[in-house]
Order: C-alpha cells, then structure tokens, then sequence
C-alpha cells in the first residue's frame, strides 16, 4: 500500500492554488461538485461538496443564501469573523487548516468553503444519504422483544444504543480503519463497568489493523480475534440493539463498523452463542427449558449421523432386535457403505440449504424443503440410501437451526464431516476420540483472554444462574465475574418477590 503522508499540508490562503489541488485530487470524479461565488462582492470563495452524500437544498438555504447577502468584512487577519460562521444555519461548522483533513471531511459528506486570503476552511455538516429504514432484524428474529434492528448508517446504530442507555457512562470511541475506505470504526462500552483492561485490549487490537479497507465487520473478526485458525467464533456478531446493550451491561465491548448492520461483542463464551436474546423476555421456567433443548440438540447435530454410522457398522448389539431387523432390511439393496451414503446425503442437504440461502427469499425456503423431500424420497426408492439414513440426516438437519448463533451452526455443520470419518474407521471409540479433541481445543480457547469455556472451566458455581438454564431476573442480582468484577452488583439488593399476607 503506497500512500503518501499528507497530514502535514497546510492551506495557503490562496484561493486558486487550495481550489486547483483540491481539484487536482478529484480529477475524474463525476459526483465532485463546487460552486464559486463572491462575498460581499469583494471576497472570492468556492464551496466543495460530494454529490449524493450531502443535502443540497440546506446547502442552498443555510450556507449559500447567507453568504451571498452577508454585507459585512469579511477579513479578519487572515482569519474569518466570528460572524460568518454565526450566519451560516448548520448545527456543526469546524475550522480546518490541513488540506489532507479537509479532503476527507469532503469525502465524509462535509461541505467545505474556502475564501480568498483566509488560512483555514469551514467544514459545515449538511450531510444527508439514503439509506435503509429500521426494521426486524431477519437473522435473530423473535416472539417476543423490540422489532428495532441494526442499520448501515453508524450514527443510526449508536443513537439506538443511546434511547436504551441514557447515561453518560456510555462511551462510544471513534477510529478510522481502512487506509482507502477510512471507515469509522466506534468502541462502546459502560464506562465504570467494563475492564479497563478489555477495552484497552480492544484498542490496542483494532488499531494494530493495517489493511487497504473495511467494507464490513467481518473484515475486522479474523484480524482482532485470538484464534483465527479456530472453526468455532470468538467474536459475537448481531443485529439487535438490545442484544448489544445487555452486553454492555455486562461489561462487554461492542464493536460498530460504519456501513454494516452487525455489531462485534467481545469477549464473549461459547455459552453466550447458545443464548438467545428472547431467554431474557420469556418466563423464566419456558426459557430455561428451551436452552436445555438448546443443548441436547447440539449434541443430535454434531453426533447423530456419526452415532447412526458407527453402530450399523461396528456395534449394531446396541440396537434392539426389531429395529436391527429395519435397519438392516432398509440397507439391503443399497450398493454403497453407509458412510458414502450418508456423506452423500449430508452433502446434498448442506447444497440445498445453501441454495435456499442464495435464491430470492420468496422461493428460497420452498426450494429447500421441497427439494430435501423430493431428494429423499427419490433417494429411497432409487435404493440409493436407506430410510432410516434420511430419517436420521433429516433430524440433524432441523437440529443445527436450533443455534441462535449463525457462526457458532456452522462450525457445527463442519465438525459434524470429521466425526462422520472417526466413525467409519473407529467405531464409538472414534467417536469419544473426535469429541476429547474438540473439548480440548475449547479448554485451550480464548476470546480476549477470557475463557472459553467459563464458567465451567474454570468452574466458577456463581457464574451457572445464566448458563444452562436462566434463574429468575430476581435472583441474576451479579454481572459475569469475567467481564464485570470492576463493578459485580446489578441490583442494589436481592428482589425477590414475597407472596401476599392473608388478611386475617
């Protein structure tokens, strides 16, 4: 990346000469728009803007309209007045003497005015773009909850943030990452709240980042996370708003990335991608029930076909008479190994949810599930596969979109083929081998330092009112000792309801 160090150029004063390199630096930009004009017909200006990311009827009505009838000096020392910013109708103007800072602000959607003889710019905020409205996010979506969702525009997103946490605690840092892009990266977090070694972790990382642009927060994950060569996310990804501020209320740090609707939190556990945000809105018993679902389903998802596998291949004692009989009659006219045929059907099941994934949403979920019938049924009759293996791919199937977390199913999704190999070759032994390897490496991970794992490793017993099940709000009066040791209590005592007194 070759990019010259201009944050030292200074204007001149000289209106043709600041004018002409401006230009210079727009040459061949079709959107690059200026209008020259005089002052009091004595004093020679321009205005500089970028067509499409500023609002030209208030250029027109605030900025331009009061200075083509201001009748006052305009020169001061080679400075302007105090009143011709105090004539200008915008709620932000900035003086500006680098020409290098100047030229992003333009490309930011500043307007920018130079005048003859004057050393420094104005930098006045017109900005206005289009973009997306505020709506239900479509990946977390729930029953119940706001409906309010994530947008492209990061002042949207952090004003969102602001109507949930009216406090002055809430410190929201900017930083420009992408050498090209310059796109505006802002840390959140709960001043008084989160580590302050977190966030300066959290710093400290994203401005170690060095790369040509960032089009999206995912650009960001694989430079900043502990592990990228790990299947499993060390990064937690979302659209919710709300989602962002119980975090941060936790201690946690969220990442906004301007021109995307996904905010990164960290540091985060693999149990928090097991969480849905809508466990905090429903009764607690209902919740608690669901995630334990939650977690046996993860087991159907990453074990079943490998279970299916082993016990047909090596340990069919295990199955009870008459179901060895339907199996074993279901696999007598198919021609492959049972584990061709169920990479064959996991395989074409993983290549239809894909496709449901890129078809236009009207027909993408059809397809998906209609050609996971026709497939299946087909595969049956044609003696391809047996039934019992298409009950069985089916059932992980619906399993791995039990995961709230998108990142956290796919890593699933992967595991699942190694597990499939161990096995074929090893039997339930294989197995037991795949799942030690797996619970190892999450022993070993870490994101931003903290344990992957906590609370369970290490343990911590105060930490399990919000793991497998989620107790009563009442009683979740302490923030995660991981992330929430600098300030522990979350209510100022226990709330727990006490039942009526009967009137004697």
């Amino acid at each position: 990346m070759n990019k010259t160090n201009q944050k030292g150029d200074l204007l001149t004063g000289n209106l043709q000469e600041d004018f002409q390199e401006i230009k210079n630096r727009f040459d061949r930009s079709s959107d690059f728009c200026y209008r020259e004009f005089e002052i009091n017909a004595a004093h020679k200006a321009v205005i500089l803007f970028i067509d499409g990311l500023v609002n030209m009827d208030r250029i027109d009505s605030n900025v331009l309209k009061p200075l083509l009838t201001y009748s006052g000096n305009v020169l001061q020392s080679e400075m302007l007045p105090k009143e011709i910013e105090d004539i200008i109708h915008s709620a932000a103007v900035k003086k500006e003497e680098s020409l290098h800072e100047a030229v992003d602000r333009v490309l930011s959607g500043d307007t920018l005015l130079l005048v003859d003889g004057v050393k420094h710019s104005l930098l006045i905020s017109e900005k206005s773009w289009e973009q997306r409205a505020i709506e239900e996010p479509a990946t977390e979506a729930v029953i119940y909850g706001p409906r309010e969702g994530f947008t492209e525009n990061i002042r949207t997103n952090t004003s969102l943030v602001r109507r949930r946490l009216k406090t002055a605690g809430l410190k929201l840092e900017s930083i420009k990452l992408g050498e090209l892009s310059q796109t505006e990266v802002v840390i959140a977090y709960l001043d008084g709240i989160a580590e302050q070694s977190i966030v300066e972790e959290v710093r400290s990382r994203l401005n170690r980042v060095s790369i040509d642009a960032i089009v999206d927060s995912g650009y960001i994950v694989e430079l900043i996370e502990d592990n990228p060569s790990s299947v499993f996310p060390q990064i937690l990804q979302t659209e919710r708003p709300d989602r962002l501020v119980g975090n941060l209320l936790e201690g946690r740090v969220g990442i906004m990335v301007d021109n995307t609707p996904f905010v990164l939190i960290v540091p985060i556990t693999f149990f928090q991608l097991m969480n849905a945000t809508e466990d905090y809105y429903e009764r607690y018993i209902l919740a608690s029930t669901i995630r334990c679902l939650r977690y046996f389903f993860i087991f159907v998802a990453l074990l079943f076909p490998s279970i299916y596998i082993a016990v047909t291949t090596f340990h069919q004692e295990l199955l009870p008479t008459n179901l060895l009989f339907s199996v074993a009659s279901a696999r007598e006219s198919v021609p492959f190994p049972v584990l061709i045929a169920a990479l064959l059907m996991e395989i074409s099941f993983e290549a239809l949810r894909e496709a449901g994934l890129r078809l236009p949403r009207a027909i993408g979920g059809t397809i998906s599930i209609v050609g996971a019938l026709v497939i299946g049924q087909a595969a049956v009759q044609a003696g391809i596969v047996g039934a019992p293996l298409v009950i069985v791919v089916s059932i992980t199937g619906i399993a791995s979109f039990m995961f709230p977390s998108y990142s956290l199913t796919g890593a699933i999704r992967l595991l699942r083929f190694p597990m499939m190999f161990l096995a074929a070759f090893l039997g339930l032994y294989g197995i037991l081998l795949g799942f030690f390897l797996i619970l190892s490496h999450l022993v070993r991970l870490r994101s931003f330092g903290v344990p992957y794992l906590s609370p369970l490793s290490p343990f911590n017993f105060s930490d399990l009112k919000d793991v497998f099940i989620r107790v009563p709000w009442w009683a979740m009066n302490k923030r995660p000792s991981d992330t929430g040791k600098k300030n522990p209590n979350r209510m100022r005592k226990l709330l727990r309801p006490h039942p009526p007194q009967r009137k004697k």
